[in-house]
């Protein structure tokens, strides 16, 4: 069935119709942005879940980055300064949980040490407020657990739950005169001058003027339904986590980070506190075999098959081979997973940590296997594609938002 979002009647202002498809924290966050920015545009998003946000919106440890990590002038900076301020505006306005618990990124020898001084001139670089070095006593000032030769803190870093903010994004859309439409699986388009009609897994087809996709683990496939270029091309990563048990909750006041390594292109496991009390422990990165893959035994033969014909793919994972043999032993053997978060905080032992849900990251790579770093957003005709927004994208969503809006209102 064919359905048309409503014109108005002759003699009405011209309506600009909008279709954003996803409703995870990006898309929730673009859809308000144009429900809000003027009378005479309306909005749907369309989601193929029976509700929003079930994936990298809900599966992920609820950080606010505040900036440190991001090399200066790039979008995750620029995005990520702005949208910490206006994040943070939102959830006090809304009375959404915001708890500005602070960061501490830990060396743990002095090769460690000196790429703190790195990542302090990054953050003051970027504006990040309050961030200063502290030597081992220092630590256990902010953090009494933990163990290491020195350390960077952040006192701004804050947690969230960013499924709760998706979800106050998406109602603020709706009171505006948007419409969430759940259950809708987008497998195609069709472009003409004047429209693009989206087509649903069920036949079900919406006419609309403009179409936004922040499909996430799926943005290349709908990019390419689209017409838009095969590459970058998502590489779904699992990150496992554990919750330390409800007794050793108070190994942990706020979030204990690891030094980056610039070799390796994942963080390692880290210890955050959540805003509902849990703290968690985790990720590891292991590659998924499937692109919702949260479980070891859930494979999509046609996802593997196409990672093993690419060559960038092949590249990537012999270049990392050392490290993914270690993620998978981490991933194999809780006490190995332990381990490694027990080099910042030595009183953790393996029988403090209980299951926790997976998560998977959408990991956009270059044919070469060179993985994109920064936010990528390409348009094919009327239809604008969101091809990569990693890590710090829920924390800068509004920012986000707010750059792609005002992009479409000015070719409009």
């Amino acid at each position: 069935m064919r359905r048309r979002v409503p014109r108005p009647r002759t003699g009405d202002p011209i309506v600009t119709t909008y279709a954003v498809i996803g409703g995870g924290i990006v898309g929730s966050a673009i859809a308000r942005a144009l429900a809000r920015s003027a009378d005479d545009v309306t909005v749907t998003v369309l989601e193929k879940e029976p509700e929003p946000g079930l994936h990298q919106t809900r599966r992920n440890s609820g950080v606010v980055h505040a900036g440190i990590y991001y090399a200066p002038g790039s979008a995750k900076a620029r995005f990520s300064r702005r949208g910490v301020g206006q994040l943070r505006a939102y959830c006090e306005e809304k009375g959404l949980r915001y708890d500005e618990c602070g960061k501490l990124i830990v060396a743990l020898d002095q090769t460690q040490r000196r790429r703190l001084d790195d990542l302090r001139d990054r953050a003051h670089a970027n504006g990040v407020p309050g961030v200063r070095m502290l030597g081992a006593a220092g630590l256990r000032d902010i953090e009494p657990h933990v163990r290491g030769v020195a350390g960077l803190h952040s006192p701004t870093t804050a947690i969230v739950d960013f499924t709760e903010v998706a979800a106050a994004l998406l109602a603020d859309t709706i009171d505006a005169g948007g419409t969430v439409r759940t259950g809708f699986e987008v497998v195609g388009f069709a472009q003409s001058d004047d429209e693009v009609r989206v087509i649903g897994a069920h036949g079900e087809t919406i006419a609309v003027d403009r179409v936004v996709v922040c499909a996430g683990l799926h943005s290349d496939r709908l990019a390419r339904l689209a017409g838009d270029d095969e590459y970058p091309r998502i590489v779904p990563f699992r990150g496992e986590f554990a919750l330390l048990r409800p007794g050793r909750r108070d190994l942990v006041r706020g979030l204990i980070y690891p030094v980056p390594d610039p070799r390796y292109p994942f963080l390692g496991v880290h210890l955050t506190r959540r805003v509902d009390g849990e703290v968690m422990v985790g990720p590891n990165a292991v590659l998924a075999l499937a692109r919702e893959g949260y479980r070891r035994r859930d494979v999509d033969p046609r996802e593997v098959l196409g990672l093993a014909r690419w060559s960038g793919f092949r590249r990537f994972a012999w270049s990392n081979r050392r490290t993914a043999v270690d993620e998978l032993r981490g991933s194999l053997s809780r006490r190995r997973f332990a381990a490694a978060a027990r080099q910042y905080l030595p009183e953790l032992t393996v029988d403090d940590l209980v299951p926790a849900p997976a998560g998977i990251r959408a990991q956009a790579m270059d044919a070469d296997g060179t993985l994109v770093d920064d936010f990528r957003v390409s348009r094919v005709g009327n239809i604008v594609c969101v091809r990569n927004a990693p890590s710090p994208a829920a924390t800068a969503c509004l920012a986000i938002a707010d750059d792609i809006v005002a992009d479409l209102l000015d070719r409009t």
